[in-house]
């Protein structure tokens, strides 16, 4: 299941990147990923559906790692549809418009709480009501969509994940908006600015996203790459293009994290 799904996962991931490279018009940019991604969705149920699991550990991961990080694209791009399909003409019509979709985020947050605190903490105590299919317990924050789904292909709780997965990069790209029209007066420029090129950094924040490092793994490359520009003051521009050329490297394809690994053993070193 593990080779599977990493083999669909990146085609996808690499299929949506290239479209935001090279379309033109974003609403027929979004309506092309949405379709991939439901595409992709239909070849993982076929293939779950036909192979099941070896085990309940297998089936937790999937339903609470894995599928919920391609749901959670689709969540995303839907909603940045209807975002742009909605919005007003006029800066302040469009600030106030932006502001309260912000607000439905913090809703979604404020009704799951809960679940929330045991999702981001990494509990697992529950994970066999939550993440098995066919256990699902109405008093365990149980939302209405779940009776409406595929139970053969869904769990209580799958997509409420995808939705907390979503919902961070939904809000990114809601408070870019702001920040690009200049809609925000209040200014939240780091103190820090990134002095190094590039190439170096989409290195490290590709090692950070490999190892999972952030939300125990469950987070979109593109979330890692926004706080990384937001903090240091930088335009990684296309970062995706960038880690092709990284791959493509004849020697030393992780020139940058050996020479962090090497000056901080030079540190130690010298302190010792």
């Amino acid at each position: 299941m593990n080779k599977f799904y990493t083999e669909i996962l990146l085609k996808l991931e690499t299929a949506i990147n290239e479209l935001e490279i090279e379309a033109d018009s974003s609403i027929q940019r979004i309506e092309t990923i949405i379709h991939l991604i439901v595409e992709c969705l239909s070849e993982v149920k076929e293939h779950i559906l036909k192979s099941g699991f070896q085990n309940i550990d297998e089936e937790i991961h999937f339903f609470k790692h894995q599928k919920p990080i391609i749901v959670s694209k689709l969540i995303y791009y839907n909603a940045i549809y209807k975002i742009e399909a909605k919005k007003p003409y006029g800066a302040k019509p469009i600030r106030k418009y932006l502001n309260k979709e912000l607000k439905k985020l913090k809703g979604f947050f404020d009704n799951n709480i809960d679940f929330y605190k045991y999702y981001r903490s990494n509990n697992s105590f529950l994970d066999e009501r939550f993440f098995v299919r066919g256990k699902h317990d109405i008093k365990l924050w149980l939302d209405t969509i779940y009776f409406e789904t595929d139970q053969s292909f869904s769990t209580s709780h799958d997509y409420k994940v995808a939705k907390i997965i979503a919902n961070d990069l939904i809000q990114v790209y809601i408070e870019n908006q702001l920040n690009t029209k200049n809609y925000n007066k209040i200014s939240h420029e780091s103190p820090l600015n990134w002095t190094g090129n590039k190439t170096a950094l989409t290195e490290l924040i590709y090692a950070l996203y490999s190892l999972g490092v952030f939300e125990n793994g469950n987070v979109d490359i593109k979330l890692i790459s926004k706080t990384f520009e937001r903090t240091f003051n930088i335009d990684l521009g296309d970062f995706y293009h960038t880690f092709m050329e990284l791959k493509s490297r004849k020697i030393n394809r992780t020139k940058f994290l050996d020479s962090l690994r090497d000056a901080l053993i030079r540190k130690m070193d010298e302190q010792d």
